[in-house]
């Protein structure tokens, strides 16, 4: 397995406008491996990425609507040249990365409406990326629907030795019949102030149920940025917002994930 040599955090803003041209974005070259898997009986397909020597523990990335990409895959790398072993997961399956609209939809309805599937496969992406020598000590994170399915794990409280929870402008809605647990967090919300498709009434419930629940939290709003600011060279991309929002999420890692004594 390739590993990766980590760089500090100082240099990360740099290393991130790296990844832009003029035109958008360049070509990657991953430097992790694919993983193939099974979850009964099904194929899967995710992708690993290893922090150079000890690890200061892993990050389970939770793909958006269109399936585990090179989105997922250049955010693996950069975790772990922070020093993290990232593990990127598939929940639609080896070879089904939908492109059209109608496709996505489908795909996460699929989950919303299943959500013992959701948390099945997601636990399974966990136990396969520690199988693959990840470190036990994790967080999750994920983007748009991958953010929502961070909130359904949290929620839970399924996942053993998980000690964080980071969604990027993803679903905030919590379920019908759902509810949060006493305590539930560290969870981080990075959610763009422009976003069209989940509004800041949205966050405020949030805000107010995590309250209730003496959750530990942190939602952080970034001003003009629409939905998915995250995505390199697409036209939400909005480069204050996505660094804001790295440096938020490395500070939660570093919080749930502090350094071995």
């Amino acid at each position: 397995m390739i590993r990766h040599s980590p760089i500090p955090a100082a240099l990360l803003p740099a290393t991130m406008a790296l990844a832009m041209t003029a035109g958008g974005v360049q070509a990657f070259e991953p430097t992790g491996e694919e993983i193939a898997y099974r979850v009964d009986g099904e194929a899967f397909a995710g992708y690993l990425s290893l922090a150079e020597g000890q690890a200061r523990g892993s990050v389970l990335i939770i793909h958006d609507w269109g399936g585990l990409d090179d989105y997922e895959r250049r955010r693996a790398d950069m975790l772990a040249e922070l020093g993290y072993d990232a593990f990127a997961v598939d929940l639609y399956g080896q070879g089904n990365r939908p492109s059209e609209i109608e496709a996505k939809k489908a795909e996460t309805a699929r989950l919303y409406e299943d959500r013992e599937r959701m948390r099945t496969l997601t636990l399974a992406g966990l136990a396969e990326a520690r199988a693959q020598g990840a470190g036990n000590g994790a967080v999750i994170m994920g983007y748009c629907f991958g953010g929502s399915v961070v909130l359904e794990m949290a929620r839970s409280g399924e996942a053993e030795d998980v000690h964080g929870f980071a969604s990027f402008h993803g679903g905030l809605s919590t379920p019908e019949g759902q509810s949060w647990p006493e305590g539930a967090g560290p969870i981080l919300i990075a959610h763009g102030g422009a976003d069209a498709m989940i509004s800041l009434e949205d966050v405020a419930t949030l805000g107010n149920e995590l309250e209730s629940a003496g959750a530990t939290y942190q939602i952080e709003i970034y001003s003009g940025a629409p939905h998915a600011f995250t995505v390199f060279g697409s036209d939400a991309y909005r480069q204050r917002a996505d660094e804001r929002s790295w440096r938020a999420f490395q500070e939660l890692l570093a919080q749930a994930l502090p350094p071995s004594s």
